[in-house]
């Protein structure tokens, strides 16, 4: 990670984001993946605490639109993070999709930080599903993030995608500019790296928030900071509008509370 964060001094310097971070995606043989790296303006020992703890990504991965639900699940002795995925609008919890991540023990040192779960299958003919968090310290006060999200589709859930990519999703890009066919006029991406690029910011930005406002008594802070961060970029991530998301986050929150 610290020979990573050399690597990409200069691009993290000149990232069209208006910060320190990058964005890459990849769509091969019917897997999609997304990467984000970050400079973040958090201690390390901040960002590890936060992290390692599963019953803190519940906090962070409700606050994504689709996540309708999140429960740590303790089983045999091991540990399950399991969420309920669906609609960008109010939905009953067993109307919502099950993805139940593996929580892999942490790799915590004083100086690293590794995170990742895995789901074997998912929703709509989906499969292997990862989500990876990684941190190293930079100086006291910043740390380097790289946090990466990925699944497998089979024949099923591709021709699904194609008919949502067709139909409400045929406006839909991501954020990197390429030539070609599968590019917007803009040139921005769009079919499945531009559905990979729009999910991974979407959790990445619920880190970001989550470790602006980690305590139980800061929803609120959580809550607007999350859409605030997604509405810097309308093009790709506006959804809904402000107070619809923040009604529909509150009730599930709620109702997420009551079910642990």
């Amino acid at each position: 990670m610290r020979l990573r964060h050399a690597a990409q001094a200069a691009q993290l310097a000149d990232s069209p984001f208006g910060g320190p971070l990058l964005l890459q995606s990849q769509d091969a043989d019917r897997r999609i993946e997304g990467d984000v790296y970050a400079v973040i303006a958090r201690p390390f020992a901040e960002v590890s605490a936060a992290l390692a703890d599963p019953g803190h990504w519940c906090d962070i991965l409700i606050l994504h639109l689709n996540t309708k639900q999140c429960r740590q699940v303790e089983e045999g002795g091991r540990t399950r993070v399991e969420l309920r995925v669906g609609q960008k609008q109010p939905q009953a919890v067993q109307a919502a999709s099950l993805l139940s991540f593996r929580w892999q023990p942490p790799v915590r040192r004083s100086d690293y930080l590794a995170v990742t779960m895995d789901a074997a299958e998912g929703p709509y003919d989906t499969a292997d599903y990862t989500l990876l968090a990684e941190a190293v310290p930079i100086d006291e006060a910043h740390s380097f993030l790289h946090m990466a999200y990925g699944f497998r589709h089979g024949a099923a859930g591709q021709f699904a995608m194609k008919l949502y990519l067709g139909t409400v999703g045929r406006d839909k890009v991501g954020f990197t500019r390429e030539h070609g066919a599968n590019a917007a006029d803009d040139g921005l991406v769009q079919g499945m790296r531009g559905v990979a690029e729009r999910n991974t910011m979407r959790y990445y930005l619920a880190i970001q928030a989550y470790l602006g406002a980690p305590g139980e008594q800061q929803l609120e802070q959580r809550l607007a900071a999350w859409f605030d961060a997604t509405e810097r970029y309308p093009r790709q991530l506006h959804e809904v509008e402000r107070d619809a998301y923040l009604r529909m986050k509150r009730d599930e929150v709620q109702r997420q509370a009551a079910a642990r």
